[in-house]
């Protein structure tokens, strides 16, 4: 609920802190002391356009903070600020703080956490609701109208849930659909593809292996002449290793007669084993090296071939054999779509059997609830002064295409004001005073079916008086029950029901003219609604008849 309002230099506030509990409040004061202009105040921090006219003149800046307190967060709250990502952390207050200047513009603030004026509004609704002249929030507005005759039946048949789960399923079903119907199109050409890349056989690592031959094939025809040349110096009886051999030979019959032969035919060994090696390489490079020009035109048409699939495919040739394996799994679903699209399709009709008749059940609760909601109104307009009135809670079934989370209904509160006048929506009612009565008998229907946190209702009593008067303020106070609100009242037996009074008022020093508002105790509230009463003079009966209102609530 709101507990604290500061506001500096708006229009006639100079600087004003205010105090609230729960309960019913009320506001009175004059005929143009400044009661809008609080509201004006309250309602920067609710997000309403920032008017640089209501910066106090002389003043550069103006600013309004309202603070919000909870024993738990409402969940709509912390949705909406969590998604904003600002932390209002477990017991601590909710502080919208709104800063404007007299060039247009304006910042806010949540916690000292920069915020945008659009979040501001989003959370206005669960924080703040009012009723005036000209309302066209709240219970005016039919978008909840459906959510509240939900609370007041009691209703929760599943049918979100039903919903969600009916739409996944037709969502699964059509991409199935889709699936099957574009591999259908395409099977022919993918039977085809995967004809061509079957007979083609790619294997992964074989294009690097390809490569390599046809690198090491292009190296030899380079080497060529030199290859040869080296086998003709290794080979014959007169090459080189040969004679190598043949001296080693002769030096092993005499090495025995001196060290030094015998060490001169070990390095010998030694270089005839060195020759050997040499000569197995060159044989073996010889090998690798071949260039044997049938082979590598094979060698490069096998690389075309696998390179031409790869860009034919739009991938890598080591690529190509998974795009088969995919090939071979789309012809597979192909084949197998049909069941597969069956166990959809009765998964999706009896996920939508599911939410058609939870959706009846609700609408049927809704219905029913209709009418105990019309009885329950009717009996409140009487009191009221609204006894040629009439209410209708209007449940209409949608077309299918229009059918939702929220059922199969559209839900909206209906009133006719004069016998035999057809029934319009809320917004449609000509009378500013009408409208808040309507209003009034419609919250105390519905009682703790939900609403803001704290509910204002902005004269609802102009234009009544008397026994009107007396039955507005019983219900304003049953309202606050357990919860809080504000009035702005010219009633004194409104005032006379508040729990906590403040008094507006406007002064003049010279020519500077300034709003303040006081919190009053017994005797001032003695006054004050004395005043209300008699006018500019208190009498000693007016206040006589001040404490039989005090008395009598």
């Amino acid at each position: 609920m709101l507990t604290r309002l500061s506001i500096r230099n708006i229009v006639l506030i100079e600087a004003l802190e205010l105090e609230f509990g729960s309960g019913l409040g009320v506001l009175t004061g004059e005929t143009g002391a400044g009661k809008s202009i609080l509201l004006d105040a309250l309602g920067l921090v609710l997000g309403e356009r920032a008017d640089n006219a209501l910066v106090r003149a002389g003043e550069d800046s103006a600013s309004v903070v309202a603070s919000f307190e909870f024993a738990v967060l409402p969940e709509a709250l912390r949705a909406v600020l969590a998604a904003a990502e600002v932390a209002v952390d477990h017991g601590e207050p909710l502080i919208i703080r709104r800063q404007l200047r007299t060039d247009g513009g304006s910042r806010a603030f949540i916690n000292d956490q920069p915020a945008g004026v659009a979040l501001l509004r989003e959370l206005s609704g669960s924080l703040v609701e009012l009723h005036g002249q000209h309302d066209d929030r709240g219970l005016v507005n039919p978008r909840g109208h459906r959510l509240l005759l939900d609370r007041f039946a009691g209703a929760d048949a599943g049918v979100e849930q039903a919903w969600r789960r009916w739409r996944e399923a037709e969502t699964a079903l059509a991409e199935a659909r889709a699936a099957v119907d574009q591999a259908a199109a395409e099977q022919d050409l993918l039977v085809a593809h995967l004809a061509e890349l079957t007979a083609l056989a790619p294997l992964k690592g074989e294009e690097a292996e390809l490569a390599g031959t046809r690198s090491d094939m292009q190296k030899g025809e380079r080497l060529s002449g030199d290859l040869a040349d080296l086998q003709k110096l290794w080979a014959g009886s007169d090459s080189a290793l040969a004679n190598l051999r043949v001296a080693a030979r002769k030096l092993d019959r005499i090495a025995a007669e001196h060290l030094l032969l015998a060490e001169a035919l070990a390095a010998l060994d030694r270089a005839v084993i060195e020759a050997s090696e040499a000569e197995d390489k060159l044989a073996r490079a010889g090998e690798a090296l071949i260039h044997d020009p049938q082979v590598l035109d094979t060698v490069e048409t096998r690389l075309f071939e696998l390179r031409a699939a790869a860009r034919k495919h739009g991938s890598t040739v080591d690529e190509l054999p998974d795009r088969m394996l995919v090939m071979r799994a789309t012809l597979d679903a192909i084949e197998g779509g049909e069941t597969a699209l069956a166990e959809l399709e009765r998964a999706a009709r009896d996920a939508g059997l599911d939410y058609r008749a939870r959706a009846e059940a609700l609408s049927a609760a809704r219905s029913e609830a209709a009418v105990r909601l019309d009885r329950a109104v009717a009996g409140e307009l009487a009191p009221l002064k609204l006894d040629a009135a009439r209410f209708r809670t209007q449940v209409l079934r949608l077309p299918e295409e229009r059918w939702g989370a929220a059922g199969i209904d559209a839900v909206e509160f209906l009133i006719s004001t004069n016998p035999g006048a057809d029934f319009a929506p809320l917004t449609k009612i000509a009378s500013g005073g009408e409208l808040s009565r309507f209003i009034l008998a419609l919250k105390v229907a519905l009682a703790e079916q939900g609403g803001a946190a704290t509910v204002i209702f902005d004269e609802i009593d102009r234009g009544v008086g008397g026994a009107v008067a007396s039955a507005i303020g019983e219900r304003l106070a049953r309202l606050a029950q357990g919860g809080q609100l504000l009035a702005v009242t010219h009633s004194p037996q409104v005032a006379a029901r508040g729990g906590m009074h403040y008094m507006i008022a406007k002064t003049s020093e010279g020519t500077v003219t300034r709003t303040s508002v006081a919190l009053l105790d017994a005797a001032g509230r003695q006054e004050e609604i004395a005043r209300m009463l008699s006018g500019a003079e208190v009498t000693p009966e007016a206040r006589a008849q001040a404490d039989r209102l005090l008395e009598g609530v």
